[in-house]
């Protein structure tokens, strides 16, 4: 999540354990904690893929941050002896584990028990929602003006969580509301991934890889009976399979489970993580390798794409979309589709619209 939520969340529970005791001064330690496992983005891996991928790595290990929040109460037990050493480690555990624990709802990826298994992304917040933020920043402002405050501050994490909660139940009810139409094109067992367009859990966004082609959909909760949009965009399965013969490329696409577009620009490779953003509007784009006669020669370290920024007219209409004012928008124009459907897709209303004729390209 964003650095305001890490930071209110972490306040709100440093307060709601030590405000007593503490005062404000729980607030600011809280908030300290809850910011700290995101400084690993200080740290050079060496390339642009390593970066991406080891970001939210040992840092937010639970197998790493309940030694740390031990080591870090006994510390502190030494500072402020009134205060009992379990007392501490509640302090201090909460803080930094309910950062990682926060950053899995999300889609990036969370490696919570580093060095083992795979990250961790439940997908159901997006990285910035107000809804979730404000009851915590309304709580941790009420304590600061009114402090111990904290019933206060165990309101706010309660309404927060119950938000979470929430997040989880309109992701499995979007989840089935396009099961049907998976089942028609035969991809009901095919990878996908559910998660939340910008800023509410309202509108939904869900990405299933075929063989050939991957499918967009995008759905509301305020939807209700509309038909839904399907756009496809191919899979260009070659360049995919130059990607997965790279060691950066494999590493990208073990972290985004696979959910990675290939593409060629200027005789370089380029892998997208199609997670994150939207499409031709992707945040991390990588460059992986360059073509020569004998074929592809990996850069000696990946580059990272500059980030593409979006025209200021699609937040307006991401807004209508979300509120269902508008049920027919393309993904892939971030506008209403014409006499044709979508333009750089060829998908209409239809649920089994044909199949996409160019994908969007990259900036």
């Amino acid at each position: 999540m964003d650095s305001l939520s890490q930071a209110v969340l972490g306040a709100s529970v440093g307060g709601a354990v030590l405000s007593r005791p503490l005062g404000r001064r729980a607030l600011l330690g809280g908030a300290l904690l809850g910011t700290l496992p995101d400084l690993d983005v200080l740290i050079d891996y060496g390339d642009a893929v390593a970066n991406f991928t080891e970001h939210r790595g040992f840092s937010h290990s639970l197998l790493v941050l309940l030694p740390v929040s031990l080591l870090l109460a006994l510390c502190l037990s030494r500072w402020q002896t009134q205060i009992p050493l379990r007392r501490w480690w509640l302090f201090t555990g909460l803080c930094l584990i309910t950062h990682p624990l926060l950053d899995a709802f999300t889609t990036y990826g969370t490696q919570l028990f580093w060095p083992l298994g795979d990250p961790v992304a439940i997908s159901s917040v997006f990285i910035i929602d107000p809804l979730y933020t404000l009851p915590l920043l309304i709580a941790v402002l009420w304590a600061v003006a009114k402090p111990p405050a904290g019933r206060v501050l165990i309101g706010g994490l309660a309404v927060s969580s119950l938000y979470l909660a929430w997040s989880l139940a309109a992701q499995y009810a979007m989840t089935q509301r396009v099961m049907p139409v998976l089942a028609e094109r035969g991809l009901s067992q095919a990878p996908r991934l559910v998660q939340p367009m910008p800023f509410s859990t309202l509108l939904w966004r869900i990405t299933v890889l075929g063989e050939q082609q991957r499918l967009e959909i995008l759905t509301g909760i305020l939807d209700g009976d509309a038909p839904l949009q399907v756009e496809a965009f191919p899979r260009d399965t070659q360049r995919l399979a130059a990607i997965r013969a790279l060691p950066a490329g494999r590493t990208l696409l073990r972290f985004t489970r696979g959910f990675v577009a290939a593409d060629e620009q200027k005789g370089r490779l380029l892998a997208t993580d199609i997670r994150l953003g939207l499409p031709g509007l992707h945040p991390f784009q990588f460059v992986l390798a360059e073509r020569q006669p004998d074929g592809w020669h990996p850069l000696a370290a990946s580059q990272r794409m500059p980030r593409p920024m979006t025209h200021p007219e699609a937040w307006p209409a991401l807004l209508a979309r979300t509120l269902s004012q508008n049920t027919l928008w393309c993904l892939s124009t971030l506008s209403s589709p014409g006499k044709n459907g979508c333009p750089l897709t060829g998908a209409g209303v239809d649920p089994l619209a044909p199949a996409g004729m160019a994908e969007h390209p990259l900036p």
